[in-house]
């Protein structure tokens, strides 16, 4: 029957309609990071013609990031027993009750309600995010079966694509407020996210991904050693890129001369060439029939590869080499390239981890280490930058890379290794 065959282009043990579905969920998403990379866009442009400095437009974001971590874990719990497509629509929908707090914001409050009132409204945006991502994400598991072949090109594809559509958003932000102004672009925002969420509504399986959840809290936490592994070193990961991404280059390309459009043109060019690096991945990394022996060793070689290129930049800092902010773009450019790679070959290497019945919550743990990163990272862009410039910020990168090739290491390279493997 029609009904109980794979859907064309999947693999033999995929569920029924899994291209289907992954294909849903992943055009959902990309509705979604648009706008996230436009809000981003919108507020930073904003509040900087605003007058305010650096370190207050880092300070704007930390609670979208500090809600991320409690998003991703309950948002995983929730997803498994409620169902994937709840968790989108509960995600899209807190994203745009975050859109109209922010268009709610008045030119006659002062200062410190201002960045009040945003920052509490970022922190809505940053659980609407979230919950989005692990149940986007969550899905790409149960939609590829258990063909790690196919399921390294989705993670890879998906991930690649969501990045890149962040960086058109960061384009898209840039025109929205132009033309339209910071309120009305978040109004068009909203409805276009509208449309979304009634497409998931619709096309999404109601009971995608519903299984028996966590019974506590222990439970909850007590996740295999891939998984914890996976976990400490994304802190560090994605630590190691906002440390300096957030603050520090953007602020040093704008103090050697750039305009703050060249500024924003080179953040999303990199998200999207980062993008779309990440989406090549699987034709990067050479595949293994189980999975995990060719992909863990390249999940070490790459992070070691990573930590020195901060670390070189650095030390060029350092030296004051001629033409230095062209230097470190060509570096930063290295930088992205070997940072996609860890970041695909993590995303692949949760999902393979990760049990069957309860992907979301193992899905939902690994990303909220992955918010917790980005917490820190921003966290730490801002202080570093202001007590030691760029090389602070380049060398506090390095640091958190050397600390995520070391954990690695203990990646378990056979499934059986892991307390609650995956169903194949």
């Amino acid at each position: 029957m029609a009904a109980t065959s794979p859907a064309p282009g999947a693999p033999a043990d995929a569920p029924p309609n899994g291209t289907r579905n992954y294909a849903i969920v992943t055009a959902a998403y990309w509705g979604f990071t648009l706008s996230d990379g436009a809000l981003r866009m919108l507020v930073l442009l904003h509040f900087y013609r605003l007058g305010y400095s650096p370190f207050t437009l880092a300070f704007l974001f930390l609670l979208y990031e500090a809600m991320g971590v409690v998003a991703n874990l309950v948002g995983g719990w929730l997803a498994t027993r409620y169902g994937i497509q709840r968790m989108l629509v509960v995600g899209l929908a807190t994203q745009i009750t975050g859109f109209l707090l922010l268009s709610a914001l008045s030119p006659s409050w002062t200062a410190v309600m201002s960045v009040a009132w945003v920052v509490l409204a970022q922190g809505v945006c940053g659980v609407a995010k979230d919950l989005t991502k692990t149940a986007s994400k969550s899905a790409i598991k149960l939609t590829a079966g258990s063909a790690s072949g196919q399921l390294f090109k989705w993670v890879a594809f998906f991930t690649g694509s969501k990045n890149a559509m962040k960086g058109v958003g960061f384009f898209l932000g840039g025109l929205l407020l132009q033309v339209l102004g910071f309120q009305h672009a978040l109004w068009v925002m909203a409805g276009l996210l509208a449309l979304v969420l009634g497409g998931v509504l619709a096309f999404v399986p109601p009971l995608m991904g519903k299984s028996k959840a966590s019974a506590s809290a222990k439970e909850l936490f007590a996740k295999n050693r891939g998984i914890n592994l996976l976990a400490a070193a994304r802190v560090m990961l994605f630590g190691a890129r906002d440390v300096w991404f957030v603050v520090g280059v953007p602020v040093f390309l704008y103090s050697a001369g750039w305009t703050f459009t060249m500024v924003g043109a080179f953040l999303a060019l990199w998200t999207i060439g980062y993008g779309v690096v990440q989406g090549l991945a699987p034709h990067i990394v050479r595949r293994s029939d189980d999975g995990l022996s060719s992909e863990v060793p390249a999940a070490r070689a790459w992070s070691a590869a990573l930590a020195v290129v901060p670390m070189v930049l650095a030390g060029l800092v350092l030296a004051r080499v001629p033409h230095l902010e062209w230097v470190v773009v060509a570096g930063l450019a290295v930088f992205g390239v070997a940072f996609a790679v860890n970041s695909s070959v993590h995303s692949y290497l949760v999902l393979v981890y990760a049990g069957s019945e309860k992907a979301a919550e193992d899905v939902g743990f690994y990303y909220a280490a992955n918010a917790l990163g980005r917490f820190s990272g921003t966290l730490m862009s801002g202080l570093l930058y202001q007590q030691f410039g760029l090389v602070g910020a380049l060398a506090g990168s390095g640091v958190m890379l050397a600390i995520c090739w070391a954990v690695t290491l203990g990646l378990p390279v056979q499934r059986g290794l892991s307390a609650t493997p995956a169903a194949h």
